[in-house]
């Protein structure tokens, strides 16, 4: 895919097809793909080793550890919602697939105000976590420079937001890096991994600012269901590159 100046982007994001979801997506160091139900024992393993990790921040930490049957119902769950594009969570995993680094996915993002909830159009949320085996190595980073690529260039989003919890510094410290611009915080508007509401900080990139942004140059590989190339590295990048 040649690298499309921000107006051509802006434009194509705004009036243009989108493409089908990846289902699989390569960087350097992981694979990102849809889950499937056989992942259940890797996912498990990787949450329960995690759990001291997450719990401050996961609202959904509260309920581990599980079986492996309720992982099993939980990435059918995933798997259905992707296949109907409904909200697309992607594992990541090693690259030789043996390992779960941890999850991440490129969510709809709702109106604020519940009583009038609705998705709205063109704007996606990436959310991530990483195990702790894995923390502090800049998979989040990863994981998400990625995300934002397949969301601008695949999916033709207008607005990429990125949500987390002010005082949760690595997440916000991934934003930034990517290049999102901090839009404010909204207060008592996430639920902490206690249950109790805290406020809640919101990035934001639009699709003529990505262009310009390090997620552009992501080195990262997409393909759809049935294993195509819909989305490569960028031509700067793919001169003499082995990587796929």
């Amino acid at each position: 895919m040649s690298f499309a100046a921000p107006a051509a982007i802006l434009a194509r994001a705004m009036y243009g097809q989108a493409t089908p979801p990846a289902y699989r997506i390569h960087t350097p160091r992981l694979v990102l793909r849809c889950w499937d139900p056989r992942d259940a024992p890797l996912l498990k393993e990787a949450i329960d080793a995690s759990l001291e990790h997450l719990l401050p921040w996961m609202p959904w930490a509260r309920e581990e550890p599980q079986s492996v049957d309720m992982k099993v119902e939980l990435l059918r769950q995933f798997r259905g919602r992707f296949d109907l594009d409904k909200d697309w969570v992607y594992g990541l995993f090693t690259r030789d697939e043996q390992a779960v680094v941890g999850g991440a996915g490129l969510h709809p993002v709702s109106s604020a105000t519940p009583s009038t909830r609705r998705h709205e159009r063109g704007v996606r949320e990436i959310g991530y976590w990483v195990a702790s085996a894995f923390a502090g190595q800049g998979f989040a980073t990863e994981a998400a420079s990625a995300l934002v690529r397949v969301g601008f260039e695949l999916d033709r989003a207008e607005r990429i937001e990125i949500h987390c919890e002010l005082d949760n510094v690595r997440s916000a410290a991934v934003a930034r890096k990517l290049g999102f611009h901090e839009d404010g915080v909204l207060r008592d508007r996430l639920q902490r991994g206690d249950g109790e509401l805290a406020p809640k900080q919101i990035f934001s990139m639009f699709a003529s600012e990505y262009a310009e942004s390090p997620c552009s140059r992501a080195r990262c590989a997409a393909f759809d269901a049935l294993g195509r190339t819909s989305l490569e590295l960028p031509d700067e990048q793919r001169r003499g590159s082995g990587f796929r």
